[in-house]
């Protein structure tokens, strides 16, 4: 069980997954655009006309021919009648006159600016203009936001909650997107009990398998209920008896794209995952310069890979976060596999006497001017989840730093749910 990498860096290790995960061409499939929120699009979306389509007023208000504009005092408009959204009637006021106009409904022919309604006087049937009107305003023209031909969303982007209404806009009832990997989920050790049910003298409640449902959730990729999962559960817990573990790995070989365990991944007598996965399949790497989350393992049993992480509750979300997270992305073929890159300045200084890259709790706010500040949370050990309750961050030190003054950037990685 040795003819795989070892100890590897955080950076190797993140390449290794997605190189692998990159082969794997996903299916398409087709969805209603409601279900569509965090799907990967699989195609190109273009625009097959203009939007808007038509020119329209951006303004409640009254159009008008802007060359009939007072350059000074003031001038009289008569009304002619009003065009409500949604209302393409023949109206075309000449000069001097006017048509009463509400937001979104198009221009009269002729008419190229509108005034808004706060900026007239209204009485017996026209309206008084001042001047400083400019010609032009509060008008949208027609492909104003897209041009037909113009692509909208390029295949690979993530259909974000901001990003649907374009799609939506575009006429779009459905959407072809990426299959999503299905993911079982296998929690594990005697040590565990799940919430709800009274713990013995040598027992904790099982957090994990809650964690990592929830990590999967906030990236859009579901956990699929298996047929071992608990009743209403969204993972399947298995003492660590290894005859029970390895039937489990079978089955769930032959039922998932991905397997994530947590628990059982390290040296201990009771770490029964590298073998198994070892006899059953493959393994590419065990343990990663990283803190917390060393013993991490990726291996894969037939069809499926596995990403075997290790049981204390800090150290699962962060190799889920580091590893797992673009490796999901990637078997979706997703543009962007990582979010975006975000540095803040320490508050307070950071000492680290080991070689690994180490992931801190942290608070990240923003100071009067706009900068970011972060701070880390106190009592950082890998099974303490009272950091986790205000985190919003992981401060991210490389393995060859050693220390990090205060006010000094550092990067960040948000964590799930935080924007």
């Amino acid at each position: 069980m040795s003819d795989f990498p070892t100890m590897l860096s955080v950076a190797a290790a993140r390449t290794h997954v997605v190189d692998f995960c990159a082969q794997r061409k996903p299916a398409r499939e087709v969805v209603p655009l409601y279900a569509a929120v965090g799907r990967i699009l699989c195609d190109d979306v273009i625009a097959a006309a203009d939007l808007p389509p038509f020119a329209n007023s951006a303004m409640d208000g009254f159009a008008l021919h802007g060359v009939a504009l007072p350059a000074a005092d003031e001038r009289r408009f008569r009304i002619i009648g009003t065009r409500l959204a949604g209302n393409a009637g023949g109206l075309s006021p000449g000069v001097g006159e006017c048509v009463r106009i509400t937001t979104g409904a198009p221009m009269p022919a002729g008419a190229d600016t509108v005034v808004i309604r706060e900026h007239v006087v209204e009485e017996a049937g026209s309206i008084i203009v001042r001047a400083g009107e400019r010609r032009g305003a509060h008008v949208r023209p027609a492909g104003e936001d897209f041009r037909a031909g113009e692509c909208v969303m390029r295949r690979g982007q993530r259909i974000r909650a901001t990003r649907i209404g374009a799609l939506a806009a575009m006429g779009l009832a459905q959407v072809a997107v990426f299959a999503r990997p299905r993911v079982g989920i296998l929690t594990t050790g005697d040590e565990l009990v799940l919430p709800g049910a009274p713990c013995g003298p040598a027992q904790i409640h099982n957090s994990n398998g809650f964690s990592i449902a929830a990590m999967l959730d906030a990236d859009g990729c579901v956990p699929a209920v298996g047929s071992g999962a608990g009743a209403n559960l969204p993972f399947r817990h298995l003492p660590d008896d290894r005859a029970l573990i390895r039937s489990a790995l079978l089955a769930a070989a032959a039922e998932f794209d991905v397997i994530i365990t947590s628990g059982g991944v390290s040296a201990g007598e009771a770490d029964h995952l590298p073998g198994l996965i070892a006899e059953l399949g493959r393994i590419h790497f065990w343990k990663v310069r990283m803190r917390p989350g060393m013993p991490i393992l990726f291996g894969e049993i037939g069809k499926a890979m596995v990403f075997c992480l290790p049981g204390n509750p800090v150290s699962t979300i962060a190799t889920f976060l580091c590893l797992v997270r673009p490796a999901l992305a990637t078997l979706q073929a997703a543009e962007e596999i990582d979010p975006p890159q975000r540095h803040a300045r320490l508050t307070t200084a950071i000492d680290k006497r080991h070689d690994r890259t180490e992931f801190l709790r942290a608070a990240c706010t923003a100071g009067e001017d706009g900068t970011l500040w972060v701070t880390p949370m106190q009592g950082q050990g890998s099974a303490m989840l009272r950091g986790m309750i205000d985190a919003n961050a992981l401060i991210v030190v490389a393995e060859d730093c050693r220390r990090i003054e205060a006010g000094e950037p550092v990067q960040i990685l948000l964590l799930p749910g935080v924007s």
